[in-house]
C-alpha cells in the first residue's frame, strides 16, 4: 500500500523526540522532507499513533532456526549440544520448505519493526553436498521470501568448507560446502542483485575456512563492494583451537589475511583479549551483538563496552530467532554491561535506538538507511505508547519507553521503501504469519 505523507504523533529525530512530524515520500521510496511542528494531521497523510524511529536493522539472522525456538530449551547442555539439534533441522530443508519458512520468518520480523534483515546463509546444497540445477536455490528461496514478506534483504553468502581447523565437512556439513573458497566465489559471482536486496559475503568462523583461503573470500567482498560478516570468537573452544593451530588468536589470524576492516563486521565478538579489542576498533570493523543467542547458548557477555570505545561500531541481531525483537536486543546488551560491572547507563536510549536502526543498515550495505531525514530511505516503524507496557511515561521519554519496556507486540505499523508492510499490527500481504510458521515449523519435524 503506497502512501505519499505520513504524520508521526511523536518522532525520533536522533537524538530527540518531536510532536508532530510529517515525513513525505518521494516515488523512489525515499524521505522527500521531514516537516516538524504539525500539531494535527494533514488531511492526506496516514497516522502514526505512537513514536515513530527508523526502521530496525536485523544484523545477524539464521532463517531457519527459526524452528527451534522452544524444542530447544529441554534438559541441560551447551552451544555444541545445540548445534547437533540445529544440523537436523538443516538436514530437512529443501529450497520449497525454506522458501516457506523463511517468508514467515520475515514477516514476524517485520511485525517486529525489522526493515532490513542480514541472512547469514551457509545452507548452500543438497543433503551429501550434491548443488541443486541452480546451485543458488537456497539462496534464491531467501530472496523471495524477503520479497513477499516486504522487508530488504542482504544475503550475505557464507563460506563454509571446513569442520574444524584442517578438518574436512561433517555428514552435516557437507550441505554447507562448496569445496574451496575459489568455488564459493564462482557460485556467489552468478547472483544477481536487484530491488530491495543486497549481496554480501561471510566467512562462517576461523575454524569453518583454512586460514589460506580466507583472503579470497576477503577480495571477493572488496571487488564487489560487499559487506564482509564473520562469527568470530563466540565459543573460548574456538579460540583455544586457533591457538593450537596457528598460534594466534581468531581476530589475528583474520587482521593477518586482510580481513578486517571498515566493511566487515565480527558477529559476537564475545571472548577477546585487549589485543583483539584494539585490532577490531582500529581498523573500524564493526560489531554485531547478538545478546538473546548470546544468552540463549550460554556463551558469555561480550565485551560492547570496550568495542565501542575502541572504534568498533555496535549493531545488533537476533540470529537464532530465541526471540525476534530488537526492542529486546537493545536493552539486552545495555541489562546485560549492567549485570557485568554493577553499574547502569552504559549507554543512552537514542545510542541503542542507532545500534538497532542506522549502524544495522550500515554494517548491511544501506548507507542511507535507518534515519528519519531527507535522502534516507523511507524505512520506519510505530511502536504503541499507549499498551500495558508503553503507558505512562511523558512523550519526550518515548524513546527510553521503546527501549526499556516495549517489545515486538507494540509494533502497529511498518513501512518499507514508503509503503506499509504491517497495518494496525497485520501483515499486510502475510496475514497469516502465525499460522504459516505453524505449518513451516511442523513441516520440518515429519
Amino acid at each position: 500500500m503506497s502512501v505519499t505523507s505520513y504524520w508521526a504523533e511523536h518522532a525520533w529525530l536522533d537524538p530527540v523526540v518531536e510532536q508532530g512530524v510529517v515525513l513525505d515520500v518521494d516515488a523512489d521510496g525515499r524521505i522527500a522532507a521531514v516537516r516538524t511542528g504539525v500539531d494535527s494531521p494533514p488531511a492526506d497523510a496516514f497516522v502514526l499513533r505512537g513514536l515513530t524511529v527508523p526502521g530496525l536493522a536485523n544484523a545477524h539472522s539464521h532463517a531457519f532456526h527459526r524452528a527451534l525456538r522452544g524444542t530447544v530449551q529441554v534438559g541441560s547442555g551447551t552451544f555444541w549440544t545445540w548445534r547437533e539439534v540445529m544440523y537436523q533441522v538443516a538436514s530437512r530443508l529443501t529450497p520449497d520448505s525454506y522458501f516457506r519458512l523463511a517468508r514467515a520468518v520475515y514477516a514476524e520480523m517485520a511485525l517486529a519493526g525489522i526493515t532490513a534483515v542480514g541472512e547469514f546463509h551457509y545452507l548452500h546444497h543438497a543433503p551429501g553436498g550434491r548443488p541443486y540445477d541452480d546451485p543458488n536455490a537456497m539462496g534464491e528461496a531467501l530472496i523471495a521470501a524477503a520479497g513477499e514478506a516486504g522487508v530488504r534483504l542482504t544475503l550475505l553468502d557464507t563460506a563454509y568448507l571446513s569442520s574444524g581447523f584442517g578438518a574436512a565437512p561433517d555428514v552435516h556439513q557437507q550441505r554447507f560446502s562448496d569445496g574451496s573458497a575459489e568455488a564459493w566465489a564462482a557460485r556467489v559471482s552468478s547472483l544477481k542483485p536487484r530491488d530491495g536486496v543486497r549481496l554480501g559475503a561471510a566467512i562462517h568462523s576461523v575454524r569453518a575456512v583454512p586460514a589460506g583461503e580466507l583472503g579470497t573470500v576477503a577480495e571477493w567482498a572488496r571487488s564487489q563492494g560487499a559487506p564482509l560478516h564473520v562469527h568470530l570468537s563466540e565459543q573460548t573452544a574456538e579460540n583455544e583451537a586457533c591457538l593450537a593451530a596457528h598460534g594466534c588468536t581468531p581476530t589475528e589470524l583474520l587482521a593477518s589475511h586482510g580481513v578486517l576492516g571498515a566493511s566487515t563486521t565480527g558477529v559476537h565478538n564475545t571472548h577477546l583479549t585487549p589485543a583483539d579489542i584494539t585490532l577490531l576498533g582500529s581498523s573500524g570493523t564493526g560489531t554485531c551483538m547478538c545478546p538473546t543467542t548470546e544468552r540463549d547458548l550460554a556463551d558469555g557477555i561480550g565485551p560492547a563496552v570496550a568495542l565501542q570505545r575502541a572504534g568498533s561500531p555496535l549493531s545488533l541481531g537476533s540470529d537464532s530467532h530465541a526471540v525476534i525483537d530488537l526492542f529486546e536486543e537493545a536493552r539486552a546488551m545495555e541489562l546485560n554491561e549492567r549485570l557485568r560491572t554493577r553499574r547502569r547507563g552504559h549507554w543512552t536510549a537514542a545510542a541503542l535506538l542507532r545500534a538497532a536502526s542506522a549502524t544495522g543498515y550500515s554494517a548491511l550495505g544501506w548507507s542511507s538507511g535507518g534515519a528519519l531525514e531527507a535522502g534516507a530511505l523511507a524505512d520506519f516503524t510505530c511502536v504503541a505508547l499507549d499498551s500495558v507496557r508503553t503507558a505512562g511515561p511523558l512523550p519526550r521519554l518515548a524513546a527510553e519507553t521503546a527501549v526499556f519496556a516495549a517489545s515486538a507486540a507494540d509494533v502497529r505499523h511498518t513501512v518499507v521503501g514508503g509503503r506499509l508492510v504491517v497495518r494496525d499490527g497485520v501483515h499486510v500481504s502475510v496475514p497469516t504469519a502465525a499460522q504459516d510458521l505453524a505449518s513451516a515449523v511442523a513441516e520440518l519435524r515429519e
